[in-house]
Order: structure tokens, then C-alpha cells, then sequence
């Protein structure tokens, strides 16, 4: 199989637990759900899928010589997610608006229902020892540190936002190597603009007010809908359009829904507004401390620059927002 990745080009694919994972539903389901969240609220050019973003990931794993079984870890890493995105943090009340836990808290549960514990041990692999991200820190590590998840849905968002070229991801990706399991830059130049740049991609798009807004009126037609049993549960892990499907046609005959859909669909001017407000919103904020080779010997960004100290400190707190709808 030749997959044409957007960001790193043609690969040729030929493992036979790979091919077959990509082809199981709950891969495919994935390209139904739009990689930042509701469509409405980004342009539409900047379209991208978390089956794109989980295929990014195991690609770039492949490109850096990770093991076969963390590039499993990383092509099936998105499967549990909800549709919009970390919507299911907003819906769920065991979810986590400030930290976004809840995908990764099914996680398990939701794979031992689907068909990859059967294709895993079709080819001889342990479904549990994929499972458990403590054995991939290629894949996946807190924050704030650099990981084979963050560095594609960075790169991905980047590109299709317009904030770096395909000539600058290219030089960032050539700046990459791998020591003691961690992402190191060889240079501090592409390192500190890697940093600087993903504290703009968070407070303007992951954590900022457009995501706050996003998240919370997806949050209030969908609990909505499923109150009111316009929605199942099982919708909320289906596609982002089957659902918008559902909520605009149970809108046209409830009043509320009609309102709450409105908003969600961003035909409702907002302000924010502290002592009057119609939403109270938190959103994870996300900030990182790379690791840089200096003279051989390998620092955090922290280290060199005392600057960024008081940065990751600031930009590590989840942000709050009160909005009030014009209606």
C-alpha cells in the first residue's frame, strides 16, 4: 500500500497487522472526525481528519526507526475519541475540561469492544502491552515534554493554519533526533521556534477563546440532545456529521434545541462577560519544554533560557472563559 501523508509525503506500507488496522471501522471512523473539533468554527480549508493525524503519527514513529509495536501504539492511539474533538470532556461528567482525560480514560475499555485485540493477536502482538502508553515514550509523555502525538497534531495544525510552510516543517522534522527515547533538537534556532510557535498554535487555537466557544456550545446542544433522546450515547462515538445531521433536524421542532444549534454553529454573537454569562468554559492549555543538543550535551529549553521558566509555568494552567450570547 502507498499512503500519500499531506505533511510527510509517500510512504510505502506493507506490515500486515498495519494494512489490516487501517482497514478495521474503527480506524476508518476516524476520518469522520475533524481533527480541532466542530468545522464551524475553523475554515473550512483547514479541514483535516484524526485518521490523517493517527496515520501522521505512526509515519512519523516509522521514519525515526521506532519499534513495529509502537507504531501500532501510534496509529491506533485516537480510536476512543468522542466526535468534535475532546467534545466528550464536556459531555460526560466524568470527563475533564481542564485537562482532557476522557478519551484516554476509555481507552482500554473502548478497544476491548472493537476488533483490534483480534487482529493484534492474529499477527502475535499482546493487546496489553500495546495498550500501555509506559512502554512507548517514542509515542507518548506529559507534558511538557515532546512526543511523537504532539509533534504531528503541531506540525498538522501548522500547516493546514497556515503557520509553517511544508519547507520549515521539513527543516523542523531534519532537526529531529532521538536520544534515550526522547525528541531532541540539534539546534536551539528550529528548537526555540518549534517552542514559541506551539505557544501560539495553544493560545490561539487549543486553548483560546475560539476553542472555548467551540467546545462548550457542542457540549450544551449535545447533552441536550441526548436528554431530550434525540441522541444516543453510541452517536457521541460515531461521526461528527451524523450528529450534526441529528441535532439540525430535531432542532427544527424544539425551540431550545433550535437556540443551543445556533450557537453551536456559530450564528450567534458572543461577548465575554464575567458578571453575565450564558457559558462558563474551561479549556486544557498545553505548553513544552524541549529537549536541545547544546555542544553535545542535551537541555530543556528551561535550562538555556530562564525566560521560558516563567512561560511554562503560565501557560500550563488551564484558562477559564465567560460568555455571554447576544440574544
Amino acid at each position: 500500500m502507498i499512503y500519500q501523508d499531506r505533511i510527510y509525503g509517500k510512504i510505502k506500507i506493507e506490515e500486515p497487522v498495519i494494512l489490516e488496522l487501517i482497514k478495521s471501522p474503527v480506524l476508518q471512523r476516524l476520518k469522520g472526525l475533524h481533527q480541532l473539533g466542530h468545522i464551524a468554527w475553523y475554515p473550512q480549508k483547514v479541514f483535516h481528519t484524526r485518521f490523517e493525524h493517527s496515520m501522521g503519527v505512526f509515519i512519523l514513529l516509522k521514519k525515526f526507526n521506532a519499534g513495529i509495536e509502537e507504531q501500532i501504539a501510534g496509529l491506533i492511539h485516537d480510536v476512543s475519541h468522542t466526535v468534535f474533538c475532546h467534545a466528550g470532556d464536556y459531555i460526560f461528567s466524568s470527563g475533564s475540561q481542564k485537562n482532557h482525560t476522557f478519551q484516554d480514560n476509555i481507552y482500554k475499555k473502548f478497544v476491548s469492544k472493537t476488533k483490534i485485540p483480534k487482529i493484534l493477536e492474529k499477527y502475535g502482538f499482546d493487546t496489553n502491552l500495546i495498550l500501555d502508553d509506559r512502554n512507548f515514550p517514542l509515542k507518548e509523555k506529559p507534558l511538557p515534554d515532546l512526543c511523537a502525538d504532539r509533534i504531528d497534531y503541531f506540525l498538522r495544525d501548522t500547516f493546514y493554519l497556515k503557520e509553517f510552510s511544508k519547507k520549515e516543517i521539513e527543516k523542523i522534522l531534519n532537526d529531529f533526533e532521538v536520544i534515550n527515547n526522547g525528541w531532541v533538537f540539534k539546534t536551539l534556532k528550529i528548537g526555540k521556534k518549534f517552542a514559541k510557535k506551539f505557544r501560539r498554535m495553544n493560545n490561539l487555537y487549543w486553548s483560546g477563546i475560539r476553542a472555548a466557544l467551540m467546545f462548550g456550545t457542542v457540549a450544551e446542544a449535545t447533552k441536550y440532545g441526548l436528554k431530550k433522546k434525540y441522541l444516543k450515547e453510541k452517536d457521541i462515538f460515531s461521526t461528527d456529521n451524523a450528529v450534526l445531521r441529528k441535532l439540525n433536524r430535531f432542532s427544527k421542532k424544539d425551540c431550545q434545541l433550535n437556540l443551543l444549534f445556533k450557537r453551536m454553529q456559530k450564528k450567534i454573537s458572543w461577548k465575554i462577560n464575567k458578571k453575565d454569562y450564558d457559558l462558563h468554559v474551561f479549556t486544557k492549555s498545553r505548553a513544552i519544554d524541549p529537549l536541545i543538543k547544546i555542544n553535545d550535551e542535551i537541555k530543556r529549553l528551561s535550562e538555556i533560557d530562564k525566560n521560558w521558566t516563567k512561560i511554562l509555568k503560565n501557560e500550563s494552567k488551564p484558562k477559564e472563559y465567560f460568555i455571554k450570547f447576544n440574544e
